[in-house]
C-alpha cells in the first residue's frame, strides 16, 4: 500500500522518524521488516511467491513484511503471519537482525530484517502473496539449493549465508558481503 507508514531506523533499530513506505524504497532509507521461516522440526517450509511480487515464481519464507510505523517486532510477525498462512497461533524463536539493500523492481530496499524461526500446529492457508508451499527436509533443501539454485529468492540466500551456513552447497559463490 502507497500510503503505509514505517519507521525509519538506524542500524540498531533506534526509530529516527516516520515515512510513508513507497518514499522509504525511493529513498533507500532503512527500515524494518520482519521474517518468519516456517520449521516443522529440522524440515524447512518455503513459499513460491506469486507473479507480482518482487521475488516472483521463487521459493521464499513464508512469513514476511514490513513493520508498520509504531508496531512492535513480534506484533508485524504476527500480523504477517495471518495475512499470508491464515494463523496467528505461532511459536517464535528470535535468530537474528541483520541490514539487507538492494535494487529491485524500481525500488531502493534497504530493510533491518529481523529474523524469527516460526512454528504452528494450524493448518496453512497461503494469502495473496504466494502461490504453493514446499517443505523440505534438510537433505532435500540442500539438494534444491545445488541442483535448482534459480528456485530461491535472494533474501533467502543472504540469510542462508548469515544464520544457516551449513545449508548451502560446498559450491555455492558468496554474493552477499
Amino acid at each position: 500500500m502507497d500510503d503505509e507508514v514505517v519507521d525509519i531506523v538506524d542500524e540498531s533499530g533506534k526509530v529516527l522518524r516516520q515515512e510513508l513506505k513507497v518514499d522509504a524504497h525511493k529513498h533507500g532509507w532503512l527500515h524494518k521488516c520482519v521474517i518468519g521461516y516456517l520449521k516443522y522440526g529440522d524440515d524447512w517450509a518455503l513459499v513460491r511467491q506469486a507473479a507480482d511480487r518482487q521475488d516472483a515464481g521463487q521459493l521464499v519464507a513464508p512469513v514476511g513484511g514490513h513493520v508498520k510505523a509504531g508496531e512492535a517486532n513480534i506484533d508485524g510477525l504476527l500480523r504477517e503471519a495471518m495475512e499470508e498462512i491464515g494463523t496467528s497461533n505461532v511459536t517464535y524463536k528470535h535468530i537474528g537482525t541483520i541490514r539487507f539493500h538492494r535494487q529491485v523492481i524500481g525500488r531502493d530496499e534497504n530493510h533491518l530484517f529481523y529474523i524469527y524461526e516460526i512454528s504452528t500446529p494450524d493448518t496453512i492457508n497461503l494469502g495473496a502473496e504466494a502461490v504453493a508451499i514446499e517443505r523440505f527436509t534438510k537433505a532435500n533443501l540442500k539438494k534444491a539449493l545445488l541442483n535448482e539454485p534459480q528456485n530461491f529468492g535472494d533474501a533467502f540466500y543472504f540469510n542462508l549465508e548469515k544464520f544457516y551456513p551449513e545449508y548451502l552447497p560446498a559450491t555455492y559463490k558468496k554474493r552477499w558481503a
